[in-house]
């Protein structure tokens, strides 16, 4: 595989009343129209993400956007979009909504497409996570049953992270749950073409 050189990520600042939002925008990738596509995916993910969060009538509230990058490599990139809001009672609620990117095409990945067509990547993952949760001794809402098909994760470090949002599978002190799961554990289901593939390779 030849060398992919990661792309640029700026910081862009949008404020509004109330609300302070920090966003990636990318640049410097293989074409003008694949930066532009994903540029355009991560503003309607931090819209959506700010819409969720409902009114900011409050006179307390406020709104806090930011993000974090997990993958910039081989042709992938991989983030994490957050946004905090307090709009009363007794605290705020943080929301998170990954996404991962072909660099070269600006095309997004859901959890089944880093899988085999057919592989039952539901069962292997949530056998996976049901391990770390026995584990890490971790208090479930409910008894732990299995991951959603369309699960939140990220890739990074060679790895798949399957994370909860906050309330899904345990108390709020508990924060954002995740499980990172080696691709390696994975090997035999991984879809080539998608993200998981390049990080098989030890290069």
């Amino acid at each position: 595989m030849s060398f992919q050189s990661p792309v640029i990520v700026q910081t862009a600042k949008a404020a509004f009343p109330k609300a302070e939002l920090a966003v990636p925008h990318v640049s410097g990738g293989q074409s003008d129209a694949a930066d532009k596509k994903i540029n355009e995916t991560i503003r309607q993910t931090v819209q959506k993400l700010v819409n969720n969060q409902g009114s900011l009538d409050d006179p307390r509230a406020q709104m806090l956007g930011y993000y974090e990058l997990k993958t910039n490599e081989k042709d992938y990139l991989s983030l994490s979009l957050f946004n905090y809001a307090y709009t009363g009672g007794a605290h705020g609620l943080t929301l998170q909504e990954s996404l991962t990117f072909k660099q070269s095409t600006g095309q997004t990945y859901t959890l089944a497409q880093l899988f085999k067509p057919g592989s039952d990547y539901v069962k292997r993952i949530s056998a996976i996570v049901s391990a770390q949760i026995q584990a890490r001794a971790i208090d479930t809402l409910e008894p732990f049953k299995a991951i959603r098909p369309d699960q939140d994760y990220y890739v990074a470090d060679r790895a798949l992270v399957i994370y909860f949002q906050l309330y899904e599978l345990a108390a709020y002190v508990f924060g954002f749950l995740y499980f990172p799961i080696s691709v390696y554990e994975l090997q035999d289901i991984i879809n080539d073409e998608g993200p998981l593939g390049p990080m098989i390779v030890n290069d």
